[in-house]
């Protein structure tokens, strides 16, 4: 089979490669273990590229022959390379405001503060406000709330507005209440209700100069953990962000943006479909909103939290008025473009499943095969585990969710914890996984755009120090090979771009990320130790962690 990909790649150099690229000169990656994601020829020895494509992958001896004369050869010191990883959830723009802003979400005492938001300062240009920030998120049970004097000894003349995880405490700087024309000599900072609002009626919009060095920031935490392409939860004003970068030649992702589903009729006006776009930037979907989150126990079960008796969750604005739900997703399933709906809790899930499979009875023949994603699919009931098969739906989910929510999953939502996360009951039920990490979280959370600590996750289900021992419903693992399908071919597959990416074989685009150790040659526990060392992106390396 190596001798194939060689001949097919021989005929593409020679015949079917336009006149452009036979004038680049061919880059050969050697001395490295090639992960192809392939199930006929997992593992090749060397890897040829010209421009953004793969032109050869096989034995080093018939890759240098496919390459010819002249080409450059790149030994990569026995290393581990994989297709580049596909982040199925990103929400670009909030990361790009936490890498450049303040994030305290794990600080709960004035000595984290003082360094996180000293940080911040030096970080962010002069003149913006510092805003945020979500103290306290890992400290549940802290009574701890910085005073108004730290605050202003860090930040001087920047105006602030920081804020507890849980939205009950707003702190303003004392030239954020000067702004709101509020006198600051007898004021403890802390604001609410009429104050509140004046003060973040003061706050100014981020120039798109600031919006611009945030982008960088969130590209450079990308490349450095292997991530080349992002399915991203895109607003307005990230989109303008990506076009701008792409047309400079800036762009070191892949870009699946997702506008939200409320926006159908508009976009299904345009003809625009699911696929418009590029190669690099283009439209995956439109995410729609069914509950609330974990986080703050507004996801939606059919029975009542244990700690909240009185609460089962919320409905998002989108399930309202009665039937709303149903019609946005007739319009862009009939419009072509690919409904991808969040949905947290055991009867969100179910409802949502009930709305795909009404619509797939409605439209039995849709112009091209449905990729209906749920995304998240946190708790799902026993008996919807095969649904998701016998109606070929995609579960988009975060395997990092796991082992952080796991510290306080049992005490929300009891026994039907077992059924949280379930990945190896959703892969038994018939889904085709697909990994993300929701970079960077929500008020509640941190969660890092690493896809090396999302498969450490999925195959040990144990926080970053080992617990629990064995795993948390350890049944629920993964093996390394299906993780790393997850955010490879899978996740290709899932917005119909399985012919030209997540795998390494000719034809398919030269994005790949070498790693410091092969995963399948380690003990689980080490997973999160491995470190991504080279980041290619179209053929040009954009991330090297070694001189």
């Amino acid at each position: 089979m190596i001798s194939i990909l060689a001949a097919v790649a021989v005929c593409a150099l020679q015949a079917g490669a336009p006149q452009v690229e036979s004038q680049q000169r061919t880059l050969v990656l050697v001395n490295a273990r090639f992960w192809t994601a392939a199930a006929t020829v997992p593992w090749v020895e060397a890897v040829a590229i010209r421009g953004e494509w793969i032109v050869a992958a096989g034995s080093r001896q018939e890759v240098l022959r496919a390459a010819g004369g002249g080409a450059v050869v790149e030994d990569l010191q026995g290393r581990m390379v994989v297709p580049g990883f596909i982040d199925t959830h990103t929400h670009f723009n909030r990361a790009g405001e936490l890498l450049l802003g303040v994030n305290l979400l794990d600080v709960a005492d004035d000595d984290g503060f003082r360094r996180k938001v000293g940080e911040a300062h030096a970080r962010l240009p002069d003149g913006s406000w510092m805003v945020g920030g979500d103290w306290g998120a890992y400290a549940l049970g802290s009574s701890w709330v910085p005073s108004r004097r730290l605050l202003d000894s860090l930040v001087g003349d920047r105006p602030a507005l920081l804020n507890r995880w849980d939205r009950s405490i707003y702190l303003a700087s004392a030239a954020a209440l000067r702004a709101a024309g509020i006198d600051p000599s007898s004021h403890s900072g802390q604001v609410s209700g009429v104050e509140l609002e004046r003060v973040r009626a003061a706050i100014p919009r981020p120039s798109f100069e600031q919006r611009l060095a945030e982008a960088r920031l969130a590209l450079a935490d990308l490349a450095r953990h292997g991530v080349t392409t992002i399915h991203d939860n895109t607003p307005a004003e990230a989109m303008r962000l990506f076009q701008y970068l792409k047309e400079r030649d800036s762009l070191s992702v892949r870009v699946c943006a997702r506008p939200t589903l409320d926006r159908v009729e508009q976009l299904a006006a345009l003809g625009i479909e699911t696929g418009f776009g590029d190669s690099w930037l283009r439209i995956c979907g439109l995410k729609g909103f069914v509950d609330g989150i974990m986080g703050n126990s507004t996801a939606r079960f059919r029975e009542p939290y244990r700690h909240r008796p009185e609460s089962r969750g919320q409905w998002r604005a989108m399930m309202e008025p009665p039937g709303n739900m149903e019609r946005l997703l007739r319009l862009a399933d009939s419009a072509g473009l690919t409904p991808q709906v969040h949905a947290i809790g055991d009867l969100a899930v179910d409802t949502l499943l009930d709305f795909f499979e009404q619509l797939i009875e409605e439209r039995p023949a849709p112009r091209r095969q449905r990729r209906f994603r749920v995304i998240h699919a946190q708790v799902v009931e026993p008996d919807d585990f095969a649904r998701f098969g016998s109606l070929g739906i995609v579960a988009e989910v975060q395997p990092y969710h796991a082992i952080d929510d796991m510290r306080w999953m049992e005490e929300r939502i009891g026994e039907r914890a077992r059924w949280a996360y379930a990945f190896r009951s959703l892969k038994r039920g018939g889904a085709l996984l697909v990994f993300g990490s929701d970079w960077p979280g929500t008020n509640a959370s941190w969660y890092p755009a690493d896809p090396i600590l999302g498969i450490y996750a999925a195959v040990t289900r144990q926080t970053l120090e080992g617990e629990p021992a064995g795993g948390w419903f350890p049944e629920e693992r993964l093996t390394v090979q299906e993780a790393l399908e997850a955010y490879t071919k899978d996740a290709a597959w899932a917005a119909y771009e399985e012919s030209w990416k997540g795998r390494l074989l000719p034809g398919f685009v030269a994005d790949l990320a070498v790693l410091s150790e092969n995963l399948f040659e380690i003990q689980p526990s080490r997973i999160k130790e491995v470190r991504v060392v080279r980041t290619m992106v179209g053929g040009r390396w954009v991330y090297r962690a070694e001189p």
